[in-house]
């Protein structure tokens, strides 16, 4: 195809903007064509095109500098890029290139005042157009390069979901995953090459689903449907019976009030030490999607426990630490929180865990043993904070009638580093 009338200028230097050498422009599959004037001369100008293989050549008719492929790993790729600082450069990416996309990933390094970024319809816009679904009413999620789990949380009924998979095995995965869960009436359409010429619409439920290859480049669009074994994630409060446990647990009410108490904020990271089944750590990351956390347990069995309670209730990114504090705490990531739920008393776990903390951070802890409860009561008196004793009991049968079972009382301390 030949170049537009609006390309290849006679001075590519003296039309460039001197302030944005990176031009970031967003290509569909319908390449070249489906490009406006101003993102077409942004290509043919620049002296130096970045983009995957696929992307260089749906943009090739336009292209008249040098075209180079992504290199492996990709940080090197954006070390070429910024080798390049000044001179006319274009970067390619599918769609909208800050929606899970390379222009995200360049402005950590490039300042906006740099970029000339001109976006196209990302997927999530072209599917919700193919299927008349309001976007803002549905929930979007990326699973390229991630567990299909993470898709768990997002299971309810009536719930529509918008997922990019990494490739054409995803759908598959997926569907596998909804009917384990039990929502194998869900509806999946599966959409291939979306925008492009080769675009295709395959339609079916999860159960009926089966191995079902799909184009690499796909998007998948679900109507939830829950069957009669559903195992519905509640939004908060997850009970103790959806969790594999030894009973090293804390319990729905406790875990309750700890997290209030652990105050998680957008794009923190939790520490829970003596994580038992993991159940602080996987609630915490389940109260938003920013939310990171690392259960740090000693026991082997426990610590497999977490990993398949963290991938079968919806949070696989759940960081698993196998072995005793303090010594299991050296080299991780800074915590913005802490929550000991055992090994309180062990030499060095407390002073260590405070020492963890940044000022700001919070930290609560939990005893129901004598030996732990005196320890955070002489540990408040020297620090202060807020100390509180938790009761609780639950109605269960007794003979021929009902009474109260109360739980072994705990004691929590929390604290804010100063």
């Amino acid at each position: 195809m030949p170049p537009s009338s609006d390309s290849a200028p006679a001075a590519t230097k003296a039309k460039w903007p001197a302030a944005k050498w990176l031009a970031v422009v967003g290509i569909g599959e319908d390449g070249a064509d489906g490009l406006g004037a101003a993102a077409r001369r942004l290509v043919s100008e620049a002296e130096v095109v970045f983009g995957g293989r696929r992307h260089l050549a749906l943009a090739a008719p336009l292209i008249r500098g040098e075209a180079r492929a992504w290199p492996s790993p990709f940080d090197v790729a954006v070390s070429e890029v910024l080798a390049l600082r000044g001179q006319p450069v274009c970067v390619l990416a599918s769609g909208d290139p800050f929606l899970h996309g390379v222009g995200a990933t360049l402005a950590r390094r490039v300042g906006a005042d740099e970029m000339e970024v001109v976006p196209a319809a990302s997927a999530f816009s072209l599917a919700a157009a193919r299927l008349g679904w309001a976007l803002p009413e549905v929930e979007t999620v990326s699973l390229h390069g991630r567990a299909p789990g993470h898709l768990r949380p997002l299971l309810h009924p009536g719930t529509r979901i918008l997922a990019l998979t990494s490739d054409g095995a995803g759908p598959a995965q997926i569907a596998r995953l909804l009917t384990q869960a039990g929502f194998g009436p869900s509806r999946l359409t599966v959409l291939e090459a979306l925008g492009g010429p080769d675009e295709r619409r395959r339609e079916a439920s999860a159960e009926g689903f089966g191995e079902t290859a799909c184009a690499a480049l796909n998007l998948l669009g679900i109507e939830v449907a829950a069957g009669a074994g559903a195992r519905i994630l509640p939004l908060a409060g997850l009970d103790e019976s959806l969790f594999e446990h030894d009973g090293q647990i804390t319990k729905r009410e406790i875990r309750a009030v700890t997290l209030a108490a652990l105050a998680p904020r957008r794009g923190e990271l939790l520490w829970d030490v003596g994580a038992g089944a993991g159940s602080v750590a996987i609630d915490w990351m389940l109260r938003h999607r920013s939310l990171s956390a690392i259960a740090i347990e000693a026991r082997a069995d426990r610590a497999a426990r977490i990993r398949r309670n963290a991938e079968a209730l919806g949070t696989p990114g759940l960081e698993v630490v196998e072995g005793a504090a303090p010594a299991a705490l050296a080299g991780l990531g800074r915590p913005d929180a802490i929550f000991l739920g055992g090994g309180a008393t062990d030499p060095g776990v407390l002073d260590a865990a405070l020492a963890a903390l940044d000022p700001g951070g919070r930290i609560v802890a939990n005893a129901v043993t004598l030996e732990t409860q005196a320890l955070l009561i002489a540990t408040a008196a020297r620090l202060g904070g807020d100390l509180v004793s938790l009761a609780v009991a639950r109605a269960a049968a007794v003979g021929g009638m009902t009474g109260w079972r109360p739980a072994m009382p705990v004691t929590q301390w929390a604290w804010v580093k100063s």
